[in-house]
């Protein structure tokens, strides 16, 4: 187990993490403060108090007001990329200026005498409740939209100046104690150097993101963000996990030597870029691309992916809740993920695109008014995944519209997540009929005879792999929960970081006992978990009959490298040695 230590040499301080995505990263440290929580006192106000209170009402408003007004000047009219941001800053805008809402809220506070901060939260969520039980789609978002501007406004009123991801500078070597999902996908499209976390596991989903977009990542810093100040220079080693701040000339140039180098290597990689996946007896292997945006599917292509084996479609709901500081939930119509999907789908023309249904919930809270965010203990083990989608079928119902209509326009196949019984393999099924009668009904064109698949993630699962052949078309194995459901071990907790293993053998077994099941029933498997892409688990994997394989585009070449230097009863033998190490 790796502990977060300083080693001292000289005016350079290093500090050794947990490796997360390898590569190396040099810029300026930039800080991502922790987040303050907005407590709202409440009490009596005297009657001399009232003019002043509302005064500061007033001045929060037109502070907020103008910043929006700043921003919204700063977009583009016509580009399509900023139109969601507009209409977002518009929609704030008009209900800051709401003259009845004003009114209202005066009226309470000068009747009443609460102070003016518990006096505007209250009226703003009593407005926001009337809204959503309206019972209309519209009005829903607009409660939403009620309780986030007002939100912050108080902020304003207290002092509270939650961040904005999207100050980071290019260039930045980002140290937090942690970061969402969402904030990471907004980085990935900055030119951000390196992540330095104190929270996140290996196969955490912020580090899985790292990875897809090439950022090297160290976690497991105990509170690097409150050891290394704002500017400073900072190496970030994601293969050796060494944080180094303040280096010298010397040290910068030897590292930017390591840097060229991994630049040659991958130039020499090019050249399996057009090849297919062979070992070296000539077994052929697909080789497919997890992806988590349309965007994404571009890299895929280019880097030569045999098709889509995983697109995340929670990580494209993530990115677009993103448009702005404190975005108020949105709904994500049918229309656009159909033009999602679509994009993928005709961007990898013919080759198989898996698109896997929202895997929201747990870790992953996505902000969306049609999908609730609910305070559950455990939430690993709660309502997230097709579990949520089965609770509320309208979200499912929805995807589903947006991806038989997109099938025209590729291959597509589609895939439930986290499923543990043959019954909610048919629940699913039946959402699918309902959706098929719907566009049936409606004329509108679409593939009938779509494979639908299924995740293999947790244990029971594979037990009962051979039940769910029965009412499945293909496999796809997700190691990551697979691991994480076997061993009982949160792999996003880095205190038992330990103990997450992909080559424990109760895991390699449940990963066994799917592979039989699917052969001896004719089903196709594939692996989609971190597993498929790193070196050392593909031989295993490879030698224990896997020929699909679903990882980062960027492992690509260095996967088809890989196998190109082992012939089957290597890999084989190799497996063996884990199966029986007992």
């Amino acid at each position: 187990m790796y502990n977060s230590t300083l080693k001292e040499g000289g005016d350079v301080e290093v500090f050794l993490g947990i490796p997360a995505a390898d590569g190396i990263g040099i810029g300026s440290a930039f800080v991502i403060p922790e987040p303050v929580k907005r407590a709202i006192p409440q009490h009596r106000i005297k009657i001399d108090e009232v003019n002043k209170g509302w005064g500061r009402f007033q001045e929060a408003v037109q502070s907020v007001t103008l910043e929006l007004s700043e921003h919204l000047e700063s977009l583009s009219k016509t580009d399509e990329r900023d139109k969601a941001q507009r209409e977002v800053f518009e929609t704030y805008i008009l209900m800051l200026g709401d003259p009845v809402f004003s009114k209202e809220v005066k009226d309470f506070y000068e009747e009443e005498l609460f102070n003016i901060e518990y006096t505007v939260e209250m009226k703003a969520e009593e407005y926001a409740s009337r809204l959503r039980q309206a019972g209309n789609y519209y009005l829903s978002e607009r409660a939403q939209d009620i309780t986030d501007i007002f939100g912050r406004v108080l902020d304003e009123m207290l002092d509270i100046h939650p961040f904005d991801i999207n100050r980071v500078p290019d260039g930045s070597v980002i140290l937090a104690n942690s970061l969402s999902s969402a904030d990471t996908i907004i980085l990935s499209k900055r030119k951000i150097a390196g992540l330095a976390l104190t929270e996140g596991g290996v196969s955490s989903h912020v580090v899985i993101l790292a990875r897809n977009y090439g950022i090297p990542t160290v976690v497991g810093l105990e509170e690097i963000s409150k050891k290394v100040r704002n500017g400073e220079t900072v190496i970030v080693d994601g293969s050796s996990a060494e944080i180094l701040v303040n280096p010298d000339r010397n040290t910068i140039g030897e590292y930017k030597s390591k840097i060229l180098a991994e630049q040659q290597r991958k130039i020499k990689l090019r050249e399996f870029l057009n090849k297919p996946a062979v070992t070296k007896d000539g077994v052929e292997f697909k080789l497919y691309a997890n992806i988590g945006t349309p965007e994404e599917a571009e890299i895929a292509a280019a880097e030569g992916a045999d098709g889509i084996g995983l697109f995340r479609t929670e990580f494209f709901y993530m990115s677009q809740s993103g448009v702005s500081l404190n975005a108020a939930a949105r709904s994500f119509n049918e229309q656009t993920q159909f033009e999602a999907y679509k994009q993928v789908l005709e961007i990898m023309g013919d080759k198989p695109v898996t698109i896997r249904t929202l895997d929201a919930g747990g870790d992953k809270l996505i902000n969306s008014v049609d999908i609730p965010i609910i305070d559950e203990k455990n939430p690993l083990m709660g309502l997230r995944a097709v579990r949520l989608s089965l609770a509320y079928p309208n979200v499912l119902k929805t995807q589903l519209r947006a991806l038989y209509r997109a099938s025209i326009y590729g291959n597509l196949q589609i895939m439930f997540p986290l499923i543990s019984t043959v019954e909610q393999v048919k629940g699913c099924k039946q959402l699918i009929k309902e959706v098929m009668g719907e566009l049936n009904y409606e004329k509108i064109p679409y593939k009938a005879d779509i494979p639908v698949g299924i995740m293999i993630e947790t244990a029971s699962a594979a037990i009962i792999s051979d039940c769910l052949a029965e009412v499945s078309d293909f496999f796809s194995l997700g190691t990551n929960d697979l691991t994480q459901y076997t061993l009982a071990v949160d792999r996003e907790n880095q205190h038992v970081s330990a103990l997450y293993d992909e080559f424990s053998l109760s895991v390699l077994r449940m990963i066994q006992i799917t592979i039989q099941n699917a052969a001896d029933r004719g089903v196709p498997l594939s692996v989609c978990g971190e597993m498929a892409g790193k070196q050392d688990s593909v031989m295993v994997l490879g030698g224990m009959g896997i020929r699909h394989l679903s990882m980062s585009p960027k492992m690509i070449s260095a996967t088809k490298e890989l196998l190109s230097r082992f012939t089957i009863a290597e890999l084989e033998a190799i497996s063996s040695k884990h199966l029986n190490n007992l």
